[in-house]
């Protein structure tokens, strides 16, 4: 799912021959960028090569490294809105959250990335010891921003639930907000950590089902529409690929703690 959600977006930005501005905004570097069309096409060539080799064994670490290395310039993408967004609408805490949401969209694809990438490395590999933090630090403190953007900007992700959804769009804001920072804090202090980020997928792939999907279908001339179904489709497999990460861990541990317990119990 995240080989294909990078495909998907290499593809969308192919047939639109541009960025696609919620996710790529390369636009925060300036209005005219030169030769902005030639490296929309690099990006989306490089997007759907990344997705590809990633769906072989044999060329699945080059395919996550490249998509690592794509999803992490997407994010420095976001980093002039630091400086000018303030600017333009005053140091609000709704807009630094927001910029930090953008960021952190693209770190976790990052970070989903990197535990692919440190999986096929050899058991020495200085990856295998670094990696794991830092991807429960990007992943928790991600999640945790997603839940106080829902909060901060209530009216807007209301507005974005179904009509016919039961008790109104404010309390599906709000209770996907306390599911996002829950989420957050499960993956950060490692209590339940698992089952939180297969809900936390689950809940991400229900997005896709009940609010993005309809909204490509009812845009669809929007390449944000379809880009925002892309985007959601990766980030669902980047929080799986986190959960059956943890999970496999767990499985080495115990096993490795089975063996070793049964000879002190043969020598007592």
């Amino acid at each position: 799912m995240y080989a294909a959600g990078s495909i998907v977006a290499g593809i969308l930005d192919l047939i639109w021959g541009d960025f696609e501005n919620a996710h790529q905004p390369i636009q925060a570097f300036g209005d005219h960028i030169p030769g902005r069309e030639i490296l929309a096409y690099i990006a989306a060539i490089w997007l759907v090569a990344g997705g590809a080799a990633m769906l072989w064994r044999r060329t699945i670490r080059s395919g996550a490294g490249a998509l690592a290395l794509i999803y992490f310039i997407f994010a420095v993408f976001w980093l002039p809105r630091f400086y000018t967004a303030p600017h333009v609408f005053g140091f609000q805490i709704p807009v630094l959250i927001g910029l930090l949401v953008g960021v952190a969209q693209q770190l976790i694809l990052v970070a989903a990335a990197a535990i692919v990438y440190a999986s096929f490395a050899t058991r020495d590999s200085v990856w295998l010891l670094r990696a794991p933090l830092a991807v429960r630090w990007t992943f928790g403190l991600s999640s945790i921003a997603f839940g106080l953007a829902h909060f901060t900007s209530i009216r807007f992700v209301s507005a974005m639930v179904p009509k016919w959804m039961p008790l109104g769009g404010g309390f599906w804001a709000i209770l996907s907000g306390i599911a996002f920072i829950l989420t957050g804090i499960a993956i950060l202090s490692g209590i339940l950590d698992v089952l939180a980020a297969r809900l936390l997928a689950l809940m991400l792939l229900v997005f896709s089902v009940l609010v993005l999907a309809p909204g490509a279908l009812a845009r669809s001339h929007n390449h944000v529409a379809w880009g925002s179904n892309a985007y959601n489709l990766a980030a669902v497999g980047a929080v799986w690929i986190l959960a059956e990460s943890i999970a496999a861990k767990r499985r080495e541990r115990r096993n490795e703690v089975g063996p070793e317990m049964g000879l002190i119990g043969r020598h007592l």
